[in-house]
């Protein structure tokens, strides 16, 4: 396990340690989208953590999903995230946004603009969603058009940007768990019939063209994209093919140059190997359950450069102090997770306490 407390280099970058702070959403922004101070106490408590990754963040109006999550894409959001940029600096860590266009995953309620979610396909993933009335069945997206999609594309460029500005080290894609970017790699979600659908290759481009507008516009070295191969969230189904378009996909990626890739792994071990094999780059491997004995595991093979963990970390503002004095770890408490204050969210207790 020493190794996992060892330094990094990850894109332009060298961290602190070898352990990331999973993007994990909280619904705890303004109104607005704007960060409060909250957040950036939340941030700065975990950053003994080499990487921290945000919480999802949209890149447009069109982008947001859910109640209360943050943006990036005015001059209030650059604001509020430099309170968090500086705190997390501070301590010596490196933050990336994470971009995360929620797609069809979204209702008109949530938005600033009332208006109907946006997807490749007119096609609704089923199931509801939590709004300021209560939960809502999730309604039909409109299918985005090709110049639609294009625009999309310089939407996440822009929001790169925006991101720099507020001091972010570099922008992770979310192209995992059923939002936008992999909407496009799911059959299930996308029958379209222009160059954005149909072959795998059709279905992987806009992820491809997005990571280059971004690598483009802050550099490939501070750019990094999230992915959940076989993933089933809200009617994601990415048919046989879909072991494939990863092969594709991380191929094409790889051209880049990008920071890293973010695997959520979720039990193709043979697609991991061979997306190992592909990717020359850094890995940042998250495996959700993964038990603490276990914890540093992908380090020590060389599978990984970064291991990265979501409750641990979000029940433990001294995730890293407790693994190195291999004492226990607090309980996440699940009914705090979104929304509200500081309860089950800056409030929990730290081995010194």
């Amino acid at each position: 396990m020493s190794t996992l407390f060892e330094s990094v280099a990850v894109g332009r970058y060298t961290l602190q340690n070898r352990l990331a702070m999973a993007p994990m959403t909280r619904s705890r922004a303004q109104p607005d989208g704007t960060p409060g101070q909250l957040s950036a106490e939340y941030y700065r408590q975990r950053a003994s953590a080499g990487l921290i990754v945000t919480e999802g963040i949209q890149p447009s109006e069109d982008g947001q999903g859910y109640l209360f999550t943050p943006g990036i894409y005015s001059d209030a959001h650059v604001a509020g995230w430099r309170q968090v940029t500086d705190a997390v600096h501070a301590r010596g860590a490196r933050i990336f946004f994470q971009l995360m266009h929620a797609g069809r995953m979204s209702h008109p309620d949530n938005t600033p603009h009332h208006r109907q979610g946006v997807a490749p396909s007119a096609i609704a993933p089923g199931g509801g969603m939590f709004t300021m009335t209560g939960m809502q069945d999730i309604p039909v997206p409109r299918a985005l058009s090709t110049d639609e999609v294009r625009h999309t594309v310089n939407d996440f460029r822009i929001a790169a940007r925006r991101a720099i500005e507020a001091g972010a080290d570099g922008v992770e894609l979310h192209g995992a768990n059923a939002y936008l970017i992999q909407q496009f790699f799911a059959p299930s979600a996308n029958t379209r019939t222009d160059a954005y659908g149909g072959s795998l290759e059709n279905r992987a481009r806009f992820a491809i063209e997005v990571a280059r507008a971004v690598a483009d516009e802050i550099g490939a070295d501070r750019t990094a994209i999230r992915l959940s191969p076989g993933s089933t969230l809200w009617g994601i189904d990415e048919g046989a093919q879909g072991p494939d378009l990863y092969r594709y996909l991380v191929a094409e990626l790889d051209k880049l140059g990008l920071a890293y890739v973010h695997l959520l792994q979720q039990g193709d071990e043979t697609l991991l190997a061979d997306i190992r094999r592909l990717w020359r780059g850094a890995l940042v491997l998250n495996r959700p359950g993964r038990p603490r004995e276990q914890v540093g595991s992908d380090i020590a093979s060389g599978l990984a450069q970064v291991e990265s963990y979501g409750q641990m970390a979000l029940a433990n503002p001294d995730f890293v102090e407790r693994l190195k004095a291999n004492a226990p770890m607090n309980e996440a408490d699940r009914t705090s997770y979104f929304g509200g204050g500081a309860q089950g969210y800056t409030d929990y207790p730290a081995l010194a306490a």
